[in-house]
């Protein structure tokens, strides 16, 4: 059998597609599938986020798990409550180092709001990690809740990086 050009592949032409990363320039966002049993993007998002080694179904049930044990023990919609809790945990400035003139001040800056979900959503994930009760289920669970009603491990870091940003005020003006 014989293998031609394009069964291998190593035409130059044909690898500088799009689907390559781009040498000069952003790479483009990836667009991500909304979850299939709630139709939500900010659920997938946060399957994704639980995901380890790529074991989506196994994050999957955990986070559907999570949201039927909410609706059980709070007797709310699990939708609105896992909203509330990326709401309260959401950071609205944070602090980023910068170098001017052989020192480092941290300057506090807005948080953009794909920056925002993206920290909510990770600080919720190892806050409930850390939590000790026996199934990640039910310590995602009960961190969403606790979140929700702005208690928490995750509540405590965003107030944590809001005190760090209101304490570096006054190195507001090296913003650029």
């Amino acid at each position: 059998m014989t293998e031609s050009k394009e069964d291998l592949n190593t035409d130059p032409k044909n690898l500088n597609n799009s689907k390559n990363m781009p040498r000069k320039g952003p790479v483009p966002k990836r667009d991500i599938l909304a979850d299939p049993k709630f139709n939500s993007i900010k659920v997938a998002k946060f399957i994704n986020q639980i995901m380890q080694r790529g074991k989506k179904s196994v994050a999957e049930k955990i986070m559907y798990s999570a949201l039927d044990q909410i609706s059980a023990k709070s007797k709310q919609d699990p939708l609105k409550v896992f909203d509330d809790a990326l709401d309260q945990v959401a950071p609205q400035v944070e602090v980023k180092s910068r170098r001017v003139g052989g020192a480092t001040y941290q300057v506090p800056i807005e948080v953009k709001s794909s920056r925002k979900m993206a920290l909510a959503m990770r600080w919720l994930v190892t806050s409930a990690k850390k939590r000790s009760e026996k199934k990640m289920a039910d310590k995602l669970a009960n961190e969403l809740l606790d979140a929700s009603d702005g208690r928490g491990e995750a509540v405590k870091k965003r107030q944590d990086t809001h005190k760090m940003a209101d304490a570096n005020k006054a190195f507001s003006h090296f913003r650029f």
